[in-house]
């Protein structure tokens, strides 16, 4: 089903560093805007994502980890794309729009070692409409449940999910990487803070009550909605905005001081449909995208 979106993923993983990153192709035509409901994103294009900016088309997103440093590996995609001629025609060059955000994962591995420019265009070449998820690519050194205290965290990861209704295809990607527990749509935790095989917030009805020390930009979740529905620059922004709503479903707590959540949608205009349904569907592959990346990097 993904195929038919036209979009190719592609990630960097490094074992050893525990860091990486992941590369999204547009096909032609793309639109994109986002939505940053984090308190602390590190990034770079999102301003032009703003709906009332000019540009509009979009030719890759980069989600890496690395934290601000991993900002470099946009530097290859943009390198991958310029030597296959995509990007934005100004009178004297084709710009390649490549939006990117980051993850912090330099407490988990080795902090000097950050995905570089090279490493992104290793990215595009590795993209394909089959890819990885788990402990892949940006989501590599990704961790959640951080609330409690960093020694109760389990993995984060890199989460995939998709849906069809019709002719419309919904899709969304996550880096996890959140304060947050990760919760079934009952409300369950699936993944987070955990003690002597027992997940701490059991026992707890407000997590924040134990008053742990949490480092601040040191938490993200990172999401892209790729569609087929035929959506203008504000259009996308909006359904960033309600993709939004798949973080809170999933991450209990989700968009608190110490994370730094941006919501990418991509979409290539092919299928006249309803903003509505859209939105609900956004919000809802982005809480399962969110759930497959912890339930396949904690097996």
């Amino acid at each position: 089903m993904f195929e038919k979106l036209g979009f190719k993923i592609g990630h960097y993983t490094n074992k050893e560093a525990l860091t990486g990153c992941t590369v999204i192709l547009c096909p032609p035509n793309t639109v994109g805007s986002c939505f940053v409901s984090g308190n602390a994103p590190g990034s770079r294009e999102l301003e032009l994502l703003s709906p009332h900016m000019t540009v509009s088309e979009v030719h890759a997103v980069v989600l890496t980890g690395g934290s601000a440093f991993g900002l470099a590996s946009a530097d290859g995609v943009m390198r991958f794309l310029e030597e296959n001629g995509i990007g934005y025609q100004t009178p004297w060059a084709k710009v390649p729009i490549v939006p990117t955000a980051v993850v912090y994962d330099l407490n988990v591995g080795d902090p000097k070692i950050r995905p570089t420019s090279e490493d992104g265009y290793k990215a595009c070449l590795n993209a394909n409409v089959n890819f990885e998820t788990g402990l892949v690519g940006a989501g590599t050194g990704t961790t959640v449940g951080k609330w409690a205290g960093f020694e109760y965290r389990m993995n984060g990861g890199f989460g995939f999910s998709i849906i069809q209704m019709d002719d419309l295809i919904v899709s969304a990607v996550a880096v996890v990487n959140s304060v947050g527990d990760i919760v079934d749509e009952n409300g369950r935790i699936i993944a987070g803070a955990r003690k002597d095989g027992k997940f701490i917030a059991e026992d707890k009805k407000f997590r924040f009550a134990l008053q742990r020390k949490i480092q601040f930009g040191t938490n993200t979740t990172l999401v892209c909605v790729m569609t087929n529905a035929k959506l203008s620059k504000v259009d996308a922004y909006k359904i960033s905005k309600r993709a939004d709503d798949g973080i809170s479903r999933a991450i209990h707590p989700s968009h608190t001081s110490y994370d730094g959540d941006v919501i990418f949608t991509v979409a290539t205009k092919q299928v006249d449909t309803e903003f509505e349904i859209v939105a609900e569907l956004s919000s809802y592959v982005v809480a399962e995208a969110i759930r497959d990346a912890v339930i396949k990097s904690n097996r």
